[in-house]
């Protein structure tokens, strides 16, 4: 599923242009990478504020249009404000389809709750972490990758290397060697029962 953007080029630039921008409703946005020089844009504020709250607008190439001219991108930082609902400034990387792009993927969890660790023993599933470095061609990037914890016993983890990746898709070196746990089962709160020892004579 293709993600299009809708921008436009922005010729003011500084503090004050973007306040400006930002009361009219607008959010200054930069594209950089490539052999093309960074450009600024702005982009409609309640359109991406929308777009950032979907997990795929995260881990996806993007088609961003400026004025017309359409590239594909993906979205390297979006600054937030400190409490209010308003999207700062985001910032879009241009990809190549020749060139593997290093991304972050969200991980979905699946079956925790038919695993024997829950199931039988009565143990609470936990997610370590919630995403993970992948490298890959932009044409094979995946909206998540899967985490089946359905094998999984109280005590055990699931760890990185352990993840059954689409094709073409393979963890970040430093990601490979540390092998981090991604998923673990947590005996349930006491432990496990066990028979009690027999007092001293």
């Amino acid at each position: 599923m293709e993600i299009e953007v809708i921008a436009s080029k922005r010729e003011l630039q500084g503090t004050g242009a973007s306040r400006r921008l930002r009361h009219a409703g607008k959010v200054p946005g930069i594209v950089y990478g490539g052999s093309a020089a960074p450009m600024q844009i702005e982009l409609d504020h309640n359109a991406l504020y929308h777009a950032l709250r979907k997990e795929a607008f995260h881990a996806s190439v993007l088609s961003l249009s400026v004025d017309g001219a359409k590239e594909s991108v993906l979205l390297r930082d979006a600054q937030w404000h400190p409490y209010r609902q308003q999207v700062l400034h985001v910032d879009f990387q241009r990809v190549d389809k020749n060139h593997k792009i290093h991304v972050k993927v969200p991980l979905h969890f699946l079956n925790a709750e038919v695993s024997p660790g829950v199931k039988l023993a009565g143990g609470k599933p936990h997610h370590i972490v919630n995403e993970l470095d992948v490298q890959c061609f932009p044409g094979s990037l995946p909206e998540f990758i899967e985490v089946d914890m359905g094998t999984l016993e109280v005590g055990h983890s699931i760890h990185a290397n352990d993840l059954v990746l689409p094709a073409g898709v393979e963890l970040v070196a430093h990601v490979k060697q540390e092998n981090p746990a991604v998923a673990v089962i947590h005996a349930p709160k006491g432990g496990i029962e066990e028979t009690p020892a027999e007092p001293a004579a």
